[in-house]
């Protein structure tokens, strides 16, 4: 409570020395029948309107102006679970929660390392769509829907790599598709949740198998504790240490950010 009402406070009183610096620096007011001599000038004017349309080509400019945007907004959610991010994200936070780490690292540093993780596994792929979609697009060789259909291409030859068939198999099924004669005959509305998919499974498996060591320490650290009659004093205030003294040890971050990007780039 007294947290909320100091940030108050404080936004309040910096918006106040704003207020004054603008009111100290403006110009004195002119007396009657007088021009200013500092009259503050803005470079454009800005006219927002809405008026009626004369053709339907105008509506259709607008309309497709509208989808763009609206499928800008959603970019970055696509961007993100059609890459690597998604396993990658979620294998860090298993290391975290195996290592009975509540807050460290924090989760700043966990999404900025897997999205940088993902650009740096991502890069091939990213460097092909450049090449084939968007620079002869922007040298106008290809048109939009060509320039889409080779990125998404690209796109898809990396999920495909990482996807797994019964994964496939089920969304097809749901969708009730016929059976593929090749990977090429898969619907992308089909091939991305059944990506999304098989890259959630691979990264519960690969956090289970990061959980077992640590969970061997709680064990022990139990077994001792509770031998020794010292059950009042809490198993994890001493397992931490020493899963954090292993863990650096056998230097866990690099391998755990090495199998991952040996899992994209083997």
């Amino acid at each position: 409570m007294n947290h909320g009402i100091f940030s108050r406070l404080r936004v309040l009183a910096v918006t106040a020395a704003m207020a004054a610096a603008m009111f100290a620096a403006a110009p004195a007011p002119a007396a009657a029948g007088e021009k200013p001599d500092d009259l503050l000038e803005l470079p454009f004017n800005l006219n927002v309107g809405v008026e009626k349309a004369d053709s339907p080509k105008e509506t259709v400019g607008t309309l497709k102006i509208i989808m763009f945007f609206t499928l800008l907004s959603l970019l970055p959610g696509l961007l993100l679970t059609m890459t690597s991010f998604t396993r990658i994200v979620i294998v860090l936070s298993f290391v975290r929660r195996a290592l009975s780490l509540q807050n460290l690292p924090p989760n700043q540093v966990i999404i900025g390392l897997s999205l940088f993780m993902t650009i740096f596994i991502m890069a091939s792929t990213f460097t092909e769509i450049n090449d084939n979609a968007i620079t002869p697009y922007m040298n106008e060789e290809i048109s939009q829907k060509e320039a889409f259909d080779r990125g998404m291409l690209s796109m898809r030859k990396f999920m495909l790599k990482q996807t797994r068939e019964k994964d496939l198999g089920l969304f097809m099924s749901m969708a009730k598709l016929q059976q593929p004669k090749n990977v090429d005959d898969v619907p992308t509305h089909v091939l991305i949740p059944a990506f999304v998919t098989s890259e959630l499974k691979t990264a519960f498996q690969m956090g289970f198998v990061i959980y077992l060591p640590f969970l061997v320490i709680d064990m022990v650290v139990s077994s001792v504790l509770t031998s020794m009659g010292m059950f009042m004093l809490p198993p994890a205030m001493i397992s931490v240490p020493f899963k954090v003294l292993l863990f650096v040890l056998v230097d866990g971050w690099n391998l755990v950010i090495r199998s991952l990007a040996a899992g994209f780039m083997g």
